[in-house]
């Protein structure tokens, strides 16, 4: 069972294991917003709820920042659509792009790939964009930080207790 921790401000900040939450809540480092119904923690001298929702009580300093180059990044700060017809697909549906090719000295970073889908990364093929006569909804760049339920959470699998926190912020975002 995962526990979903905010941060101060109350935007979605880390996922953790419930043993992580109670640890946590033990230490007094989180306020508990929600808990799972039915669900408790037990052992032979206390028992507590099972935390869904957790707010730190301050600011981790130190923890890493920046946002790690991964194919699941990349389909969240394009919002799981291709950026050449601009349709939202399943991550399934969707793949690289490199904007400059490989082919052409194009390098697997931030500034270079985008979602695509299959239909439009075959047309578009080992050519620009300019020369696929195609065009680019956004430009791709580097993202500061990427909204942490859009990122892990297929909206589907979203346990009930999290939904005001985790909607709220796909929504500011989107």
């Amino acid at each position: 069972m995962k526990t979903l921790v905010l941060s101060p401000w109350m935007s979605p900040f880390l996922i953790v294991q419930w043993q992580t939450a109670i640890t946590m809540m033990c230490l007094g480092k989180v306020d508990l917003l929600e808990q799972y119904e039915d669900e408790v923690c037990s052992s032979p001298s206390t028992s507590m709820p099972m935390p869904a929702v957790l707010r730190l009580r301050r600011h981790i300093s130190g923890y890493k920042h920046g946002v790690k180059f991964s194919w699941s990044n990349v389909l969240t700060r394009d919002r799981h659509r291709c950026q050449y017809c601009g349709e939202k697909k399943p991550p399934h549906a969707l793949n690289y792009d490199h904007v400059i090719p490989k082919k052409l000295g194009g390098k697997k970073i931030w500034e270079n790939v985008v979602a695509s889908c299959y239909p439009c990364n075959t047309r578009k093929g080992g050519r620009t964009p300019e020369q696929a006569g195609m065009k680019l909804l956004s430009v791709p760049v580097k993202p500061h930080t990427l909204p942490l339920a859009a990122l892990t959470l297929n909206e589907e699998k979203v346990p009930r207790p999290w939904v005001p926190y985790v909607v709220s912020a796909r929504d500011k975002v989107a």
